[in-house]
């Protein structure tokens, strides 16, 4: 059964830092050529920032505007392209955006963080053959130096795919190089959980909590997990964590409309 990618995944392939507006939006909103001074390449560097953060705040149809102007100024930037097909994404213009990735994975074929994530966007366009190839070919090249990252993506993408056993070995594979990453833990303990192996996933529940910050998503995993497993004192422990650390999350309002699996 395909299972929709996890929302807080698709972040792992966002290519660039969001940054503030600050001063930067009137100088760049009011004029299509690049103030004096400042190169087409810079005047892009600029208009991707802006769209990534417009893209951020829900504003896309400001958000394209800036990344065409960008796309104008330096087509043949692979960061630039990569960008443009994650606004296209997100405005649902899906051919637009496999344009962009496709000329981005073009112009940064020796670029692993371009070629991740070209790999997202195959996986979250049902490609999940092609997603996991690249992703793979990204994990194994020698100048990612986050490695893992891309076996995480490997995973997600292909347990959206049904794939669990090459899911759980990809999750592994990302611990067994940074053992303490706290969403291949949480990945890997849903896996588990699906698959009834409650006892493994309350290990790794307990592992993620003892090394990072609680999550609602892990809350989530350890609740259902301990009633899974008989233990209704320790869930409860979970879930009054779950209300009182992230009132406004959506597990939170899910196990007050008693929607608890």
């Amino acid at each position: 059964m395909k299972r929709p990618i996890p929302v807080a995944l698709v972040a792992l392939v966002a290519l660039v830092a969001l940054v503030a507006l600050v001063a930067l939006t009137a100088a760049c909103v009011s004029n299509q050529s690049p103030p004096p001074g400042r190169t087409p390449k810079a005047a892009a560097s600029v208009n991707v920032e802006l769209a990534l953060e417009y893209m951020r705040l829900g504003k896309l149809t400001i958000a394209r505007g800036f990344i065409e102007r960008a796309l104008k100024e330096d087509p043949e930037n692979a960061q630039v392209q990569a960008t443009a097909g994650l606004v296209f994404e997100r405005l649902d213009d899906l051919v637009a955006a496999e344009h962009a990735f496709s000329v981005a994975a073009r112009l940064g074929k020796k670029d692993p963080s371009v070629q991740n994530s070209y790999a997202g966007f195959l996986c979250r366009t049902h490609k999940a053959a092609e997603g996991e190839k690249l992703f793979l070919k990204v994990a194994q090249d020698p100048s990612y130096t986050t490695p893992e990252v891309a076996l995480l993506n490997a995973g997600v993408c292909v347990h959206s795919d049904g794939n669990n056993i090459a899911a759980e070995r990809y999750f592994r594979q990302a611990l067994a190089v940074h053992p303490n990453m706290p969403e291949a833990l949480l990945q890997l303990g849903n896996l588990l959980f699906e698959r009834d192996e409650s006892a493994e996933a309350l290990t790794l529940v307990q592992r993620f909590l003892s090394l990072n910050a609680p999550t609602p998503e892990i809350l989530w995993l350890g609740l259902r997990v301990e009633r899974k497993l008989g233990d209704e004192t320790s869930a409860g422990s979970y879930a009054d964590r779950l209300v009182k650390q992230f009132p406004d999350s959506e597990q939170s309002r899910m196990l007050q409309s008693g929607l608890v699996r």
